[in-house]
């Protein structure tokens, strides 16, 4: 079973302009303490998503690992950790048959059926939200709060990561609910390393 770190960050494209400004976050959130990251990219074409993945891969090593969201060839092509995959991308199985057996398979979930699905594949991780409203999505399910990361939390031993608008001042209750990780997105881009160093702080 992998070992998730507390704090997953996730570099979200659309709120990042430019590759200077994904560099210069990840190095922020690197000089935190953060040793995992996921780069996001909803809008970009597959060789924007490449040339700034392969560029993260490049400056960070394996200092930090790198998850790409949604794209498993992508994720091979830039020598990512692993891949996460949404319910409406290519299956688990199918980018665990991608990616093969060595990397991280992640896959989003927004209720105890989604979850005890993805539970029963391949997957490395499972997320489930959102916990809170969100920013990040156009289109979010529904919340689930605090209660649904209890009940996700009974459903399933693998990793979980809880995500939706989590903030540091929220953060802790979601770990105390029984989640391993939080995914954060909006509450680390202002200042990403006091950001995160009062996450770590926070979690624990």
């Amino acid at each position: 079973m992998i070992n998730l770190p507390r704090l997953y960050p996730i570099l979200d494209r659309a709120q990042i302009a430019d590759l200077k400004g994904l560099l210069y976050a990840a190095e922020q959130l690197r000089a935190a303490g953060a040793s995992l990251l996921q780069y996001r990219n909803k809008s970009g074409n597959a060789r924007q998503m490449l040339e700034e993945g392969r560029e993260l891969r490049q400056r960070f090593g394996s200092s930090m690992k790198l998850i790409m969201n949604d794209r498993p060839d992508l994720c091979l092509a830039a020598e990512a950790d692993g891949v996460h995959v949404g319910q409406e991308d290519l299956s688990p199985e199918g980018a665990r048959g991608v990616i093969g057996p060595a990397l991280w398979l992640g896959v989003s979930t927004h209720n105890p059926e989604q979850l005890e699905e993805a539970d029963s594949t391949s997957a490395d991780y499972l997320a489930i939200g959102p916990v809170f409203a969100t920013s990040s999505k156009l289109n979010p399910d529904p919340v689930i709060g605090l209660e649904g990361v209890r009940r996700a939390r009974k459903l399933t031993e693998k990793p979980l990561v809880a995500i939706g608008g989590i903030s540091r001042g929220n953060a802790r209750s979601v770990i105390d609910a029984g989640a391993d990780a939080v995914a954060v997105i909006s509450d680390l881009i202002r200042d990403p390393r006091k950001s995160a160093e009062e996450f770590f702080r926070i979690l624990g």
